[in-house]
């Protein structure tokens, strides 16, 4: 807390009474001070100096440019509470004090114009190029956080990556694989993590162990097109959803990628949209929207498929 003494000594200019009342609302760097009380760099920051040395200013390194903010947040005692009152008289003594705030909302904005001006310059590529703290896992913790408490399933789980991020939000997942191995590394990372709202079951898409109508959302992520017979997985995923429930798939568009049955076990090379909406149609569900939402820049080009769809 700033002295009584040095707080009234300091304050006793004008000048920095006036650079107190602009620091009290904003943030300024020396040059957008400078601007608004035109008065030289030298002499400002000689002000600033006595000010941060009676405790009654801060700075903050950003780039080459330090902003300052008073220390003082008012108070009723002491001498932030002397400070405070000051100020208060200050407002109606000092005669530059409208014209002081009047050019500090004119530095603010070209400092908003500054920034507006370059996402102009790159709109229409921004998407494209390296965005500091984007990333679609950062955007996905983000939606997650948009769904409500529901019982899940995710049929083909491998893993489980995905049922770990669904477990978030859900009430409950039901992972369900093939694989045994995949089973046992996807309970080992969930106790790693202390999940305790994910359920891995053994078994097939085309023969899910899970009761009719007992779950609110099925996922596919990459699963389907390992499916022996897609149509009987999307029907047993229809069997499982309660009324009003909801599908979702993730799947590989249709490619010619002939590699990737060996690589990676595809039993289907993709799928077309055409082909999506076909079989969910077939399989009892409604509203269906696909689209394309990924196409991988390096061959094979593969593009990734979304579907969504509901149960009557």
């Amino acid at each position: 807390m700033p002295s009584l003494v040095k707080t009234l000594r300091v304050v006793a200019d004008p000048n920095r009474l006036r650079i107190l009342l602009l620091l009290r609302g904003e943030e300024l760097s020396v040059a957008e001070l400078q601007e608004i009380l035109v008065m030289g760099q030298s002499t400002i920051s000689t002000h600033l100096s006595q000010l941060k040395q009676a405790g009654l200013v801060e700075d903050r390194r950003t780039g080459k440019s330090n902003f300052y903010s008073t220390t003082c947040g008012g108070g009723t005692s002491g001498a932030g509470g002397v400070l405070d009152r000051l100020l208060t008289e200050a407002v109606r003594e000092i005669p530059e004090t409208a014209a002081d705030q009047a050019a500090m909302r004119s530095v603010l904005k070209k400092r908003q114009d500054k920034m507006r001006s370059f996402f102009d310059s790159v709109a229409g590529r921004l998407g494209k190029d390296y965005v500091p703290g984007r990333s679609w896992k950062g955007m996905a913790e983000a939606l997650l956080r948009l769904m409500p408490p529901l019982v899940i399933a995710d049929l083909g789980a491998g893993e489980g990556t995905f049922a770990l991020l669904l477990a978030q939000r859900a009430s409950k997942v039901i992972a369900v694989d093939t694989s045994v191995k995949m089973i046992e590394v996807a309970r080992e990372e969930a106790l790693r993590h202390g999940v305790k709202n994910v359920e891995y079951r053994l078994g097939d898409m085309e023969e899910v162990p899970i009761d009719d109508g007992s779950v609110d959302l099925v996922f596919f992520s990459q699963s389907l097109h390992h499916a022996l017979h897609p149509d009987r997985a999307l029907a047993e995923a229809g069997r499982i959803l309660r009324p009003g429930g909801r599908i979702v798939i993730l799947v590989l568009a249709r490619h010619r990628f002939e590699e990737a049955r060996e690589l990676y076990a595809d039993e289907w090379l993709g799928f077309s949209e055409a082909d999506l909406e076909s079989m969910l149609q077939k399989a009892g569900f409604t509203g269906v929207q696909t689209s394309v939402v990924h196409k991988e820049a390096e061959s094979p080009n593969f593009q990734t498929l979304l579907a969504v769809a509901d149960k009557p």
